[in-house]
């Protein structure tokens, strides 16, 4: 995972990379003849020290290697803060990427 924050004039910018193949149910039935052998990225939370600011259930239609983009207002935090992002996908592999906020 690749993880971008930037916060400028009180708002938090991130750009964020999620490595991940995404297989669907349609495409696992077609390469192991089972759709429980899908998998995708199920969940993405991102926070700061105990603030959650971003926070979305996801399903099979993002694409591989989805790229994620959001704002939040940040009058509370300031640069040098630490900004963790975490994603759990359907097999309940988890990744988390910690960044500076510049």
């Amino acid at each position: 995972m690749k993880v971008k924050a930037k916060l400028k004039k009180d708002v938090i910018k991130v750009k964020a990379l999620i490595k991940h193949d995404m297989i669907t149910y349609d495409q696992a039935k077609k390469k192991f003849g089972d759709r429980e052998k899908s998998n995708f990225v199920m969940h993405v939370t991102a926070k700061i020290g105990d603030a959650v600011i971003y926070d979305a259930s996801t399903s099979q239609f993002l694409s591989k290697n989805p790229i994620l983009k959001f704002q939040a207002k940040g009058d509370k935090f300031k640069k040098g803060d630490k900004l963790t992002m975490n994603w759990v996908d359907r097999s309940g592999a988890t990744k988390e990427k910690t960044v500076k906020l510049k």
